[in-house]
């Protein structure tokens, strides 16, 4: 039985590498900025000044976003590679994962929001 044929299964993989290629690409940029220093304060302090832009404290909720779903999906990826017995439930299991990211990813969005809005770093 695969269950990367459609439904729940093709979703929970393409959100799956949807979210580890967007945190890689917030590695990459975060790599980038933080080399800069070696071009000296002013061009470091210009890229950190833009990170306060409500812009990006909004990109930064989309990144705690992936960072938790690519976790708790990577978690529910293992508990099936290792008991494969689970592969049966793996619908269940999507959807535990599904309801977890919301328990815990609507909360600290809200402080995140009340954050950005205050003027304060998200």
């Amino acid at each position: 039985m695969t269950i990367y044929k459609g439904g729940i299964g093709q979703w929970a993989w393409s959100l799956h590498r949807a979210s580890g290629v967007a945190v890689l690409l917030f590695l990459l940029a975060h790599i980038v900025d933080t080399a800069l220093i070696m071009l000296g304060p002013i061009w470091y302090n210009k890229i950190i000044m833009l990170y306060r832009l409500p812009l990006f404290g909004v990109m930064e909720i989309g990144l705690f976003a992936a960072v938790l779903y690519h976790a708790l999906n990577g978690m529910r990826v293992v508990l099936v590679d290792f008991f494969p017995s689970l592969v049966k439930h793996h619908e269940k299991l999507f959807l535990a994962v599904v309801a977890i990211f919301f328990i815990v990813f609507i909360p600290v969005a809200v402080i995140m929001v009340g954050h950005i809005l205050h003027g304060g770093a998200a």
